[in-house]
């Protein structure tokens, strides 16, 4: 079993194709090994989301796990695995207050929401600890969040540009893209399916812990 870890710093889809066909060959060449040397072998398994989205093959491998690759999230889209709309998990939160004078939107949802997750801070586009979407799940102008405690997300523009926030008043429900889906998807107890973002369709639980 491998996971090519290292796909996460490639900065091309070329990058990664290579990477991908680095990691099936080392995982087929270790089978290969085993079974020259009389030990069976029946499962060879490889993965890593960049690599299982982008690779040219998987000859020889029997399974491939990629954690993400389900939901994406924004490291993915980040490495140009996928794009923002290709994000299927966010958290939904609510403003609770404001501090104009600093230019932030206070909502519930703090790092016990999003997790402390920070993996698109070496990427080229930093997105704090979550991209900002109204309930539909679409960007609101270069809103993210700046920084969390443990109960409360600090939104502001990321470019540090004033907020008017008259237009978010108290009770105004935004929906977080998270950097990492699996850290934030492990806070959460269950899976709420929504339809166009405000429809619930289904409620799928989870389990968590390690």
């Amino acid at each position: 079993m491998t996971h090519a870890g290292d796909s996460y710093n490639c900065t091309s889809v070329d990058a990664i194709r290579a990477m991908a066909e680095r990691e099936r060959a080392a995982v087929v060449g270790c089978a290969e090994a085993l079974r020259g040397a009389g030990l069976p072998c029946p499962i060879v398994s490889a993965g890593s989301t960049p690599t299982a989205t982008f690779a040219t093959g998987f000859d020889g491998v029997t399974e491939v796990r990629a954690g993400v690759y389900m939901f994406f999230d924004l490291v993915m889209a980040g490495l140009g695995v996928c794009l923002i709309d290709d994000i299927a998990v966010s958290v939904l939160a609510t403003v609770i207050g404001h501090q104009p004078d600093k230019g932030w939107i206070i909502t519930d949802a703090g790092w016990m929401a999003l997790s402390r997750d920070r993996g698109t801070a070496k990427q080229k586009v930093d997105q704090g600890y979550g991209l900002v979407c109204n309930v539909g799940g679409v960007p609101i102008d270069d809103l993210v969040v700046v920084d969390t405690n443990q109960e409360h997300g600090i939104i502001a523009d990321r470019r540090g540009a004033a907020i008017d926030t008259a237009r978010y008043p108290v009770g105004t429900q935004m929906r977080i893209l998270p950097n990492h889906a699996c850290a934030t998807s492990a806070q959460h107890a269950a899976y709420h399916v929504v339809n166009g973002g405000t429809e619930l369709e289904a409620v799928w639980p989870r389990f968590s812990g390690w």
